[in-house]
């Protein structure tokens, strides 16, 4: 069995191989548009082109930096269109970059909390955790 349909682009799963995204991943990006349908051949297989992989490429970069679905969406749009500029695509991005670091604040929030929590622990056989104690106030 071929990755390409007569010679005319990729199948799915050779998609996926390509990219390194999951075929359900591909067919879920589909369904919600943010990939476009690919045309099919007489047969009914689906032919992606080289479009097709960088626009997956564009979206899994996106996503493994924490875009969200629609924040993604928004920068395809722009892309899509021809409209973006440099400073709309900048304002998105701090905009995103100011949520990160304040995730970041909250997981490090949460390992002083948790590491404080854990030394007061002894770890012993006995009933009495003060893990359990500090949860529960």
């Amino acid at each position: 069995m071929t990755d390409r349909v007569a010679g005319r682009g990729l199948k799915r799963a050779a998609l996926a191989r390509r990219t390194g995204c999951n075929l359900e991943t591909i067919r879920y990006y589909e369904k919600i548009n943010l990939m476009p349908a690919p045309p099919r051949t007489a047969s009914g297989y689906r032919v992606y082109d080289e479009q097709h992989v960088a626009r997956l490429r564009f979206i899994l970069r996106a996503r493994e930096l924490g875009f969200t679905i629609e924040e993604t969406r928004g920068l395809l749009g722009l892309v899509d269109g021809g409209t973006q500029t440099c400073a709309e695509v900048k304002e998105r991005t701090v905009r995103h970059l100011a949520d990160v670091r304040a995730k970041i604040a909250d997981l490090q929030r949460i390992e002083r909390v948790l590491a404080t929590t854990a030394a007061s622990c002894t770890g012993d056989d006995v009933p009495k955790c003060p893990v359990l104690e500090a949860l529960a106030s």
